[in-house]
């Protein structure tokens, strides 16, 4: 049938025109490009880190997400809805950077069905809400490796991307990773020297190391350390250490290592362990510990001859005795409020610490993650151990704020310029040519390194860290502060992978209407001195009318003077216009907002047309130059 209707042939032109935009736009979807956008956001909200993207475009085994989302129930909050289409945003970006290498599969877990079974393998068991089961979580495998976050809570929105991009790392890397340990504790335990006798307890930090990593024990005398194996070397006070050591510990830093190292200006492990029996000529593990040649070259001092005391951070212990020298340290003490590494520790408490003192320069940079206030001072370690109460009075401040905890990061020089620390008998063995050849060794850095210092060591010793109880001979140990998590965020960090050190937490995407909030503040500076004015008088008439009703003789009635009654008139004068000026500010105030509203509402409807269709004109205007040219 031929069409020849005007109106028909339009009608059937504008559906195929309907029906193209509609395949077209389900097909750019379907592929890279549909997935890609500008971010013009002020922090880059909806722009994956660079750390993320280099994690995902290193992938060479395929990853999967199963993401469980129960999106079909009437039940889910709707502040869970928001967050969910947040995800499933940040989860196409994933997929679409990693360029097939990993596949989001979303599943909604409805009862009795296939996707909560699976759900509840992966360990995502839901929450109860409204008397339903609702689900909102997702797993990450590759091979045989999964690691799961059982509910994306809406409140880490700005940990998402950190936990996401970790649990890629994690289960794309086939083997445990290798931590390497130098300590001069025997962090092991030991068995018992005697029948009969008890054995030595390994420190629960240790413990709980062996099962995340593959811990490898490292000597302080002459070691060897490998940077293609050792993905992080935990340096746990260093007492006596070697200059061999330092220079194996340079070595590996120069050839892009991650080194965290915690020393100690008087360390109360040491001193309650012992670890030395003077009947038999041992020596104990000595109470101080620094890194004598290192910490010069990295343009860091550190004060280990001293304890850092500070009244503001100090602990109340038993008997009200202040121990200042014992520092409990909240978020005020922790100035980098978007580092992953810090960003959810609510306390931290270090015990008789040193200080580090960060010179600079030489091209590394320094970034203060655990810092003491203006208030601090150095004090005797050993008064400051016996709570000594003349600390209190002894004590004195220059105004300087310590760094407690610091990151290093940067291409690192040697701390050895002249090449390979000598052993003296060693020396005196080799023949004259063989001692002017300088031991090979890298000056300065193949790759960018990170150091992380840290200034107590007694923080993660059993008794300043968790609570350790006994039950049937079973050691059960829970967290008593957030010190272990603060050395297990910086172990994530630098064995997870190379691109998450230094990770930051991502802005939120519901931010605070700053200037809502203003305008809101002004108005309480403008009219609540008003209304508190008029409340003092208000509570002044009422007590002078119950004053007056208690002044009233049994049976008889209340007669108010003249005055009295034109005072209380005026009051209430003075209350209807308060009240009339109450208002008129909130009307002045919803006028403020209603404006700013309408001038939004116009950018965003009125702008972006206005830009296309000057773009077009443009485009129209050249085109017709072009053609007229011809």
């Amino acid at each position: 049938m031929k069409i020849t209707h005007p109106v028909t042939r339009a009608s059937f032109g504008v559906a195929a025109l309907v029906t193209i935009a509609l395949l077209a736009n389900w097909l750019i979807t379907l592929t890279p490009l549909g997935n890609r956008g500008a971010d013009f956001t002020e922090n880059k909200v909806h722009t994956l880190s660079d750390g993320t993207r280099s994690i995902l475009k290193e992938l060479d085994t395929p990853v999967v997400i199963r993401y469980y989302a129960s999106r079909s129930t009437d039940y889910m909050p709707e502040e869970l809805k928001l967050h969910i289409r947040r995800v499933d945003d940040m989860l196409k970006e994933y997929a679409s950077i990693s360029q097939g290498k990993l596949r989001v599969e979303d599943l909604d877990p409805e009862p009795d069905t296939d996707a909560e079974d699976s759900a509840n393998l992966d360990g995502i068991n839901g929450q109860r809400m409204n008397d339903q089961n609702l689900f909102f979580g997702l797993a990450v495998s590759c091979l045989d490796k999964k690691s799961v976050i059982p509910f994306i809570d809406p409140r880490q929105e700005t940990m998402l991307e950190f936990q996401i991009s970790k649990a890629i790392a994690d289960v794309s890397t086939p083997t445990k990773p290798k931590l390497g340990i130098m300590s001069a504790f025997n962090l092991k335990g030991a068995p018992a020297m005697m029948p009969g006798q008890p054995s030595t307890p390994g420190w629960v930090i240790y413990q709980q190391l062996k099962q995340s990593f593959d811990v490898v024990d490292i000597t302080m005398e002459a070691p060897i350390i490998d940077p293609k194996n050792i993905k992080a070397l935990l340096l746990l006070h260093p007492a006596g250490i070697t200059p061999a050591a330092e220079y194996a510990v340079d070595q590996y830093l120069l050839n892009g290592g991650t080194v965290v190292a915690c020393m100690d200006a008087y360390s109360v492990a040491a001193q309650m362990t012992g670890g030395g029996n003077p009947m038999m000529g041992q020596e104990g593990t000595p109470t101080t510990s620094t890194l004598p040649t290192l910490l010069p070259a990295w343009g860091v001092n550190f004060e280990s001859g001293l304890v850092l005391a500070d009244p503001s951070h100090a602990t109340k212990l038993a008997g009200d005795r202040d121990g200042l020298a014992i520092l409990t340290l909240g978020d005020d003490a922790m100035p980098q409020k978007d580092d992953v590494i810090t960003k959810n520790l609510e306390s931290l408490t270090l015990f008789l610490p040193g200080s580090f003192t960060i010179k600079g320069g030489n091209g590394i940079a320094a970034t203060t993650l655990l810092k003491s206030s203006t208030a601090a001072g150095f004090v005797d370690a050993m008064k400051a151990s016996q709570l000594d109460p003349s600390l209190a009075r002894t004590l004195k401040s220059n105004g300087t704020a310590y760094d407690l905890v610091t990151h290093l990061s940067g291409k690192f020089k040697t701390a050895f310029p002249t090449g390979k620390p000598k052993d003296e008998a060693a020396k005196d063995n080799k023949t004259p040519d063989e001692k002017d050849q300088k031991s090979e060794g890298l000056l300065e850095a193949a790759s960018s390194g990170n150091v992380f210092l840290i200034a107590d060591v007694d923080a993660f010793y059993d008794r300043f860290a968790y609570n350790v109880q006994n039950f049937g001979g079973t050691q059960m140990a829970s967290p008593s502060n957030g010190n272990s998590s603060l050395l297990f965020n910086l172990l994530d960090q630098a064995i997870g992978s190379k691109h998450l050190i230094g990770s930051r937490s991502r802005s939120a995407v519901a931010r605070p209407f700053t200037v809502i909030q203003k305008m809101e503040s002004d108005f309480d500076k403008t009219v609540g001195v008003k209304i508190a004015e008029f409340e003092e008088k208000q509570k002044a008439a009422q007590e002078k009318l119950s004053e007056l009703q208690s002044q009233k003789s049994r049976g008889s009635e209340l007669y108010l003077s003249p005055e009295q009654e034109a005072e209380i008139k005026k009051l209430r004068e003075e209350q209807v216009s308060y009240a009339k000026l109450i208002r008129e500010q909130e009307k002045d105030l919803r006028r403020q907002k209603d404006k700013l509203s309408g001038e939004i509402t116009l950018l965003n409807v009125a702008a972006m047309p206005s830009l296309v269709i000057i773009i077009g004109f443009i485009f129209f205007i050249k085109r017709r130059s072009a053609t007229r040219a011809r």
